[in-house]
C-alpha cells in the first residue's frame, strides 16, 4: 500500500504563495500519476492538479489554472504544488494521492485511502 505524507501548509494572506510537498512511498513510481485534491469545510473534496510520473503531463482544476503549478520528482516519489496568487476560497485541507491515470485522479471517489493532509488557510 502506498503511504502519503503531505507538508508545507500554513497561514498566508490573500495574494501570497505557498509550496506544498507530498512524499509517496511503498512502491516504485514508473507509471500512473500523482495529484492534489482539497476539501474545504462543508464541501466535497475536489481535484486541484495532477501530473504523470512519466512524461510530466499535467491537468488542473479550473479554479486554479494559471495560479498553481504541479511538479514531481519521480526518483524521490515526491510531488510539489506551487500555489501563487492565493485567495480566501483556496482555504482547505490539501491531500495528495496517486492513481493509475491522470483522469482517475480527478474524482475523490476513486481512492481507498488518504494521507493526513495539510491545512492551507488564506486570510482576506
Amino acid at each position: 500500500q502506498v503511504q502519503l505524507v503531505e507538508s508545507g501548509g500554513g497561514l498566508v494572506q490573500t495574494g501570497g504563495s505557498l509550496r506544498l510537498s507530498c512524499k509517496a512511498s511503498g512502491r516504485t513510481f514508473t507509471s500512473g500519476a500523482i495529484g492534489w485534491l482539497r476539501q474545504a469545510p462543508g464541501k466535497e473534496r475536489e481535484f486541484v492538479a495532477g501530473i504523470t510520473w512519466t512524461g510530466g503531463y499535467t491537468s488542473y482544476g479550473d479554479s486554479v489554472k494559471g495560479r498553481f503549478t504541479i511538479s514531481r520528482d519521480t526518483a524521490k516519489g515526491t510531488s510539489y504544488l506551487q500555489m501563487n496568487a492565493l485567495k480566501p476560497e483556496d482555504t482547505a485541507v490539501y491531500y495528495c494521492n496517486v492513481h493509475s491515470t491522470l483522469g482517475r485522479l480527478r474524482s475523490p471517489h476513486n481512492f481507498l485511502s488518504w494521507g493526513q493532509g495539510t491545512q492551507v488557510t488564506v486570510s482576506s
